[in-house]
């Protein structure tokens, strides 16, 4: 298991501050009713250094006050301490992050008062659930989960705060915006009427990045696309993309060549995806220009998924649950899953047996096997564990709200989506990205609204 501990608080993420990549289309939402009530929890992680940082901090003084509520350096530069940057991204000027940072504060303070203007309040249950999930995640109790933040030098009240923060966060979203947004069976028509024809391309591109400063004079902006336009030449002439992007680029996803993943075409830029449109896999694209620079972008695949062909994955997995008590600490429940585990592996006994045994759940008589499920049925700590295993791999020990796991995926299909599941997936994507654009507006506005008043910046 993952002895890193994590945390679930959105509030203490400070990744993604150089760009924002677009999100993967949902898929189709076809849980049963009963998984629709499964109570809500934050789904961003965040792993925390595992000793306690050594530098001592320098005076504390108000970097900005939001309607006469003050942002501290400290509070920044806790967020910049927390700031984990995957391996060969290039993160901008620490002055950069620190204003980034700072304005991220900003929008978090104006959503937390507009949350105490209409008296939403986080009770004691809701905090505690949210504590014993981030225990739970980490295979840990919550005096446990205390201990260790103690031992890192994390104090267990600062944690308890941002999670209260974080929950009121979420709370005034759903009530201000989501539960506002409404899609109308005509929306769904014209949609369908707009696709269900016609060929929703999924592309997968990589992409090499030339910035130009803000601000650039002429001849800066004409020497950098002269550059871009060289490396373009290079590609066509044979040169591998890979290796240019990973010398030349200036895009966060360099480290992987560039590639920004397999998704639908609506979730490119639409200036991506006019430069790639008459392409054939592997072509090198014209140099395009956006806000951020000169882009170079390579073709690395498409896929052609009319709706009317869409498909979902289903999985069938079976697991031997123990369920920890006076008789059976958690630490005991993971050491015996372990020793299983070993036995399974080795061949010396089988999963369906092991399973009809020792598992405490209803599917023990059935070998454990859970049968297929649909994306969105189990909870989140579960399915994102057997999302990630391969037809026949077996988990570690995991930890649920139920108890103590062991997993084993036995096969995965494709089922194509029905008349309705293609509706509701419809429905879905059109709810998300209303929610999206008023979400925006609806902060954008608070803040201008906001009384901003800038003292000195942190250093």
């Amino acid at each position: 298991m993952n002895k890193s501990l994590v945390l679930a608080s959105a509030l203490l993420l400070s990744g993604g501050l150089a760009s924002a990549q677009a999100q993967q289309p949902p898929k189709a939402d076809s849980r049963p009713a009963a998984a629709a009530a499964k109570p809500a929890q934050a789904s961003a992680t965040t792993a925390l250094p595992t000793a306690p940082a050594a530098q001592a901090l320098p005076a504390n003084h108000v970097v900005v006050l939001v309607n006469s509520e003050p942002v501290t350096s400290h509070e920044v530069l806790a967020r910049l301490a927390r700031l984990q940057t995957p391996a060969g991204t290039q993160q901008p000027p620490r002055a950069e992050l620190l204003r980034q940072l700072t304005e991220r504060l900003i929008l978090e303070r104006v959503q937390l008062q507009a949350a105490t203007e209409l008296g939403l309040k986080i009770d004691e249950a809701a905090l505690v659930q949210a504590e014993e999930n981030i225990a739970r995640q980490n295979g840990l109790n919550v005096e446990q989960l205390r201990a260790r933040l103690k031992a890192m030098g994390e104090d267990s009240d600062s944690l308890r705060a941002n999670l209260r923060n974080e929950l009121l966060l979420q709370r005034v979203r759903e009530r201000e915006v989501d539960s506002r947004i409404r899609i109308g069976e005509q929306e769904i028509d014209a949609y369908l009427a707009e696709h269900q024809s016609s060929e929703l391309a999924e592309l997968n591109l990589a992409q090499l990045l030339i910035r130009v400063p803000e601000g650039a004079d002429a001849a800066t902006v004409e020497r950098l696309r002269q550059r871009a336009e060289q490396l373009a030449q290079r590609a066509r002439s044979g040169a591998d993309f890979t290796a240019l992007v990973r010398e030349f680029s200036e895009a966060p996803d360099k480290a992987n060549g560039g590639q920004l993943g397999l998704r639908s075409a609506e979730r490119y830029p639409t200036l991506f995806v006019d430069a790639v449109r008459s392409l054939q896999t592997g072509q090198i694209a014209e140099v395009v220009r956006s806000g951020a620079g000169f882009h170079l972008l390579k073709l690395v695949e498409r896929r052609n998924a009319g709706l009317a062909d869409a498909t979902y994955t289903q999985t069938r997995a079976r697991h031997i649950l123990l369920r920890p008590g006076a008789q059976l600490s958690q630490e005991a429940a993971i050491a015996r899953l372990q020793e299983l585990r070993q036995r399974i592996g080795n061949g010396s006994a089988r999963f369906e047996e092991l399973a009809r045994q020792y598992s405490q759940d209803g599917s023990a008589s059935a070998g454990g096997d859970l049968g297929w499920a649909n994306p969105g049925m189990f909870v989140p700590e579960f399915e994102q564990v057997m999302s990630r295993l391969a037809p026949g791999q077996l988990s570690e020990p995991l930890v649920s709200r139920f108890g103590v796991h062991l997993i084993q995926v036995q096969e995965r299909r494709q089922v194509p989506l029905s008349a309705r599941e293609q509706r509701e997936w419809v429905r879905n994507l059109l709810r998300e990205q209303k929610a999206e654009e008023a979400y925006e507006t609806w902060v954008r506005e608070l803040r201008a609204r906001a009384y901003i008043e800038y003292r000195e910046p942190p250093q």
